[in-house]
């Protein structure tokens, strides 16, 4: 495996204008301001906290799960840990103050905040500040759309990855499983804050600060919280708007806006298989979409590649939304096209419908030895072979072999197990080398950090 490092030094944090109050009240009446992936962050306070207008990207409070009210005695708990441990409320008695934050795998913006969850960690702990982070989001509600800026979904096993990944030091709780947690505490968004003093009632809810630029920011609310407490002072502002990806609450299973449906409607596209030359597929690998491109060589021969294949084609579905695009190509003999179709029709290796979608399924016309020379790769007969070209058309990464285990992914599951490392290696790739959308400026870079230390391995 090689990992090729070509880390864009721009950045792309533009935001979008905050709507006029006209609009937003229509968008606040519609439910639209509940996202869940791709609005920019909102900023600064209102005036009395839950389900607020606002700018774009603040996330409504829903009638179903009700925000926990100030002064309320907080919820008593025992939850599984991402350490493996099993948890519970009372292991933090001996703390003055309590910080519990919501946050999550999935979520761009939860993973903009990490590093300023750290920060809080870091300096309130000497000082009698105990922060214990929840996951709330029940992962089979989160839509592979979803998953466009993340390599893990939100599954316990998952947070022990990210955990390990990110050395996340303070405790990393899962509540998906029930959910019960979430509901007691009304949980917006990730992150979303709750501040509990001496007697575990609630003092402080909302927002860590008002905005996930850094040189925007105007409004620092937890921090403010927390040093008004531990100055044994009343905290003035006791409650915020909170903008993030609104929670995951299971009841997302079913209906229109399900993974079910999702899935549906992805098997509904249609699975195209091209010719195509020496001279086409040296054109490939110049990479001319101005997206970073995956491109994965394969042959019905290869033992164990179905599912690699299917993480692949999974890694698609996430991304897709984005500057991304992904290209198969077979590299049988011709005369097998009709085994070749019977692989991508089960794998439903779909390319999507409409300009946005640039997937396409190829088969090369010319011979393994050819095939190589045009990409200028080489790789062993009946093996698996992927690449990610980056939109100047450099190699970002490259691995023969298999991406997944196999046996890892029943071709039936709508979602992947977790994932091997060799996956996340790919997915991260991908993650680094793709521009920062307007919705989540400085993601980028939170990726970059890991392909830097993977391009050094």
């Amino acid at each position: 495996m090689k990992i090729y490092r070509s880390l864009s030094e721009s950045r792309h944090p533009g935001l979008f204008a905050s709507l006029g109050s006209l609009g937003l009240a229509v968008l606040f009446l519609a439910g639209t301001l509940v996202w869940s992936q791709g609005p920019p962050a909102g900023g600064g306070r209102g005036a009395s906290g839950r389900g607020r207008g606002g700018p774009t990207g603040i996330v409504a409070a829903d009638s179903e799960h009700p925000v926990l009210k100030i002064g309320t005695h907080v919820p008593d708990f025992t939850l599984p840990g991402a350490d493996g441990k099993t948890h519970s409320l009372k292991e933090w008695a001996a703390a003055k103050y309590l910080m519990i934050v919501f946050e999550c795998n999935h979520c761009p913006e939860s993973q903009n905040y990490e590093s300023r969850i750290k920060q809080l960690y870091e300096d309130y702990k000497g000082k009698g500040v105990q922060l214990v982070a929840i996951n709330p989001n029940d992962p089979a509600s989160v839509r592979l759309d979803e998953l466009g800026y993340t390599d893990l979904e939100d599954s316990l096993p998952e947070m022990k990855v990210r955990m390990a990944d990110r050395h996340i030091t303070w405790p990393y709780l899962y509540d998906g499983a029930t959910q019960n947690i979430a509901t007691k505490f009304g949980v917006v968004a990730t992150p979303h804050v709750f501040i509990f003093d001496q007697e575990r009632n609630l003092r402080f809810e909302g927002q860590i600060d008002n905005n996930q630029r850094l040189d925007l920011i105007t409004s620092k609310d937890t921090r403010a919280a927390l040093d008004e407490l531990l100055a044994g002072k009343p905290v003035t502002v006791t409650d915020t708007r909170v903008h993030g990806c609104s929670t995951k609450w299971k009841s997302k299973q079913v209906g229109s806006q399900s993974r079910e449906a999702e899935m549906t409607n992805i098997h509904s596209e249609p699975v195209k298989l091209d010719a195509v030359d020496a001279d086409g597929l040296k054109k490939l690998k110049a990479n001319d979409t101005g997206k970073v491109q995956l491109v994965t060589f394969w042959s019905t021969k290869c033992a164990g590649c179905e599912d690699s294949l299917h993480a692949i084609e999974t890694t698609w579905r996430m991304y897709r939304l984005r500057a991304f695009t992904m290209v198969s190509v077979n590299t049988d003999p011709v005369a097998s096209k009709d085994a070749v179709m019977d692989v991508l029709n089960k794998q439903h290796f779909s390319t999507g419908t409409g300009p946005r979608f640039t997937s396409r399924n190829l088969q090369a016309t010319v011979d393994l030895a050819a095939v190589q020379a045009a990409v200028g790769e080489k790789w062993k007969p009946g093996s698996l072979f992927t690449i990610v070209i980056g939109s100047d058309g450099k190699v970002l990464y490259s691995k023969e072999g298999l991406i997944a285990k196999p046996g890892a992914f029943p071709l039936a599951s709508m979602a992947d197990a977790t994932p091997s490392p060799e996956l996340l290696t790919l997915r991260r790739s991908i993650l680094a080398n793709m521009p920062d959308t307007s919705g989540y400026p400085g993601n980028k870079a939170y990726w970059e950090e890991d392909y830097v230390k993977i391009a050094k391995k």
